[in-house]
């Protein structure tokens, strides 16, 4: 008898923490599951850089290269680059190439990545406040 209770306890508490998670109503019920719609955010604006450089973005219109590279204290060429094309590839920032020699780059963030922002911000708040 004292098996069939510590079974329904157990199921309880299953069925208790499902609920709880993020990503319960998904087709994918686990938090580290890719069909769970925070671990989709967290793989686009996740590491050390992409927010940074989604924020630095935000202060303007489009940004170069080296403009980029001189807001966000610390980041490295490669990391630059390889952030910027993962970021691309999210849907989250616009490369824009200019047909003139030298070349010309800008980047610039996407209505989906602006609405990101205020977000951030907040995060950024927070932070300020706990940390």
């Amino acid at each position: 008898m004292a098996a069939t209770s510590k079974n329904v306890d157990r199921t309880t508490a299953d069925a208790a923490v499902k609920n709880l998670s993020p990503c319960a109503a998904s087709a994918d019920p686990s938090v580290t599951g890719s069909g769970c719609a925070l671990r989709r955010v967290l793989d686009a604006v996740g590491g050390k850089w992409k927010i940074l450089l989604i924020v630095a973005l935000s202060q303007a219109n489009e940004l170069r290269y080296g403009e980029l590279r001189r807001l966000v204290f610390g980041i490295t060429n490669t990391m630059l680059a390889s952030s910027l094309k993962e970021l691309e590839a999210d849907g989250l920032v616009r490369r824009t190439q200019y047909a003139e020699m030298p070349v010309r780059v800008e980047y610039s963030l996407t209505p989906q990545a602006r609405e990101l922002v205020p977000i951030l911000m907040q995060l950024k708040d927070w932070g300020e406040k706990n940390l």
